[in-house]
């Protein structure tokens, strides 16, 4: 990880110099003390609200620090972001963020911090869903094989595999919710690290099977699972859940219908 020490030393040190900036962290699997040669590099750049449209027009000049880009994109998605791979192929984000918009699912390391403005954050880390999340993610696997059903039986093998897709994303994140509720806002990055041999072994076989000749399979594994864990899924969404009786209705339809196309 020698790449992403350098980088992150050299992008914080130019950081540091801009009196606009407030504190600098490290997110992602860096953050966590968990990366790999092939990880990517998450910054935070915290910065006072009024002044955050000043320092987003410098965000390049402080990424060009390191070495030559190939590109660098902007965008917003959880916070004003800048998207740069380089020359040798590393791949950073950097996020400006506020003390009112940063989030603490996560953990981080700090990297630079003079006014000590991260304290208030530190013990608010965490990678478990709220109970609204998990409704969330629940609701979104009824939903996604609800659209599956349609694509199924209008014989759209490809639109039918995008739903298992997006199905799955949510799956695998109820699945941590269940046996790793620690590591449950990571899904599929963490499914091979966290989940018990038996889920895990029943994901993989879920997602060997999404393609356009065999996504039915993957549909009767998944109606399979959700019907081994539907006793613990009812009682954790509780009584008041919307997401449970939409996920058992389509357990139920699916597990009764077959389609020739």
């Amino acid at each position: 990880m020698n790449v992403q020490i350098e980088a992150a030393q050299k992008i914080t040190e130019s950081l540091k110099k801009d009196p606009l900036v407030k504190a600098v962290v490290l997110k992602g699997s860096l953050g966590r003390n968990e990366g790999d040669e092939f990880s990517d590099l998450d910054l935070y750049c915290f910065v006072d609200p009024e002044k955050s449209d000043e320092f987003l027009e410098k965000r390049v000049e402080h990424l060009a620090v390191y070495r030559p880009m190939l590109f660098h994109e902007s965008l917003f998605i959880i916070a004003p972001q800048i998207i740069t791979v380089y020359d040798n192929l590393l791949h950073v984000d950097l996020f400006t963020v506020t003390e009112e918009t940063f989030k603490t699912t996560d953990y981080f390391t700090v990297l630079y911090d003079p006014e000590n403005i991260l304290d208030q954050f530190k013990d608010l880390q965490h990678l478990t869903l709220s109970a609204e999340e998990a409704e969330y993610q629940a609701f979104d696997i009824g939903w996604f094989l609800f659209q599956y059903r349609k694509a199924w039986n209008r014989g759209n093998d490809i639109w039918a595999v995008e739903a298992l897709h997006l199905m799955a994303k949510s799956l695998v994140r109820i699945l941590l919710h269940r046996y790793a509720p620690h590591r449950a806002q990571l899904g599929m990055k963490d499914a091979m690290r966290s989940l018990p041999a038996e889920p895990l072994q029943a994901l993989t076989d879920i997602l060997e099977n999404i393609t356009p000749n065999k996504h039915e399979q993957a549909m009767r594994k998944t109606v399979g699972l959700m019907k081994a864990e539907s006793l613990w899924l009812e009682n954790a969404l509780g009584e008041e859940s919307d997401a449970y009786p939409f996920i058992r209705k389509m357990i139920e339809v699916l597990d009764g219908e077959r389609v020739s196309n």
